[in-house]
């Protein structure tokens, strides 16, 4: 039976692969990819000209700037 600490360098590995492959990932896609994700030639899309009004309604307004009143 291996000793502990050789199994936690084992796991410790794994996860470190596991999180550089996470990390990789976008910008290999990114590279990879020979078209734009977005083709500006052709209209956005019903949802996302639905959707943008609406990107910035999680922050929360405290009233009017005082000093610009």
């Amino acid at each position: 039976m291996s000793s502990p600490r050789s199994r936690n360098a084992i796991v410790a590995a794994g996860l470190v692969a596991f999180a550089a492959a996470g990390l990789a990932f976008p910008f290999l896609m990114g590279t990879l990819r020979k078209k734009p994700l977005i083709d500006s030639s052709k209209p956005l899309p019903p949802q996302a000209t639905f959707r943008g009004p609406y990107v910035n309604t999680g922050s929360r307004d405290i009233g009017l700037d005082p000093k610009r009143s």
